[in-house]
């Protein structure tokens, strides 16, 4: 159950309006004020948050990102989609393959609390910019997200043939919105997974129920959003380059 925020209330008319009082009013005033500001919220859902060692993360991370990226471009199936059909595969799909490479080469990694800014500081810079900063932020609740689906992976133990027959799963997802070629995908899809469970009868013969539970894990990588992965593991070594814009590069320069 997600905890209750008791700063999900305060919006930015509010911090308007303290500002507003606190700049007007007299020092009794500006007292009561303070008093009704909720204090830095701790709950899991807000805590923000950023990876611990960063150089050494963010360079596994970029490596993953590299072999995804040539996971990619060189499946032939993919190569033969109209442009505009690989680009919005890449949209939807590079997030979750992405976390799948990192489940693959079992990349473990631990973050900090960001500490949050004194009310001194929000009313100080209170401004779009910063409030969208706070916005895009990592939080606890999402990492502690991703680190389960990770955990449900790694229990799987997945071979080499099996992410790569899933990657496909994922990769061809005719459900992605404007595909011209959406049968097409469609039947790619099928097509993975078949491979993925016939390669399961020579590894895993007794076990009936692994081909059910690879992708009812599967399912949880939509619960990780690209926002949480870019943030977290691109953004300290990108700045704000646009990284859609360097996958789109990556997959599509010869």
């Amino acid at each position: 159950m997600d905890c209750e925020c008791d700063c999900s209330d305060y919006s930015n008319g509010q911090a308007n309006a303290i500002l507003f009082n606190i700049l007007s009013r007299g020092e009794s005033t500006q007292n009561e004020n303070y008093k009704r500001v909720p204090q830095s919220c701790h709950c899991e859902k807000r805590r923000n948050v950023c990876l611990k060692t960063p150089n050494e993360t963010c360079q596994v991370a970029s490596d993953v990102l590299v072999k995804t990226m040539h996971f990619m471009k060189n499946l032939p199936a993919f190569q033969q989609l109209p442009p505009k059909d690989q680009l919005s595969l890449l949209q939807n799909g590079w997030a979750p393959l992405f976390i799948l490479g990192l489940a693959q080469d079992r990349v473990r990694f631990e973050v900090d609390d960001i500490p949050a800014p004194s009310m001194l500081e929000r009313i100080l810079l209170n401004n779009q910019e910063m409030m969208n900063c706070d916005q895009e932020q990592p939080t606890m609740a999402g990492v502690q997200t991703l680190n389960a689906c990770l955990v449900k992976f790694w229990s799987l133990d997945l071979s080499p043939k099996e992410y790569a027959y899933l990657k496909g799963t994922v990769i061809f997802n005719p459900d992605v919105p404007g595909l011209k070629a959406s049968l097409f995908i469609e039947g790619l899809q099928y097509e993975a997974q078949h491979a993925l469970k016939e390669v399961l009868v020579p590894l895993h013969p007794e076990d009936k129920g692994r081909f059910a539970r690879i992708l009812l894990t599967a399912s949880t990588l939509k619960t990780i959003t690209p926002s949480l992965i870019t943030e977290l593991f691109f953004r300290p070594v990108i700045g704000q380059t646009d990284l859609l814009d360097l996958l789109i590069d990556m997959l599509f320069t010869r």
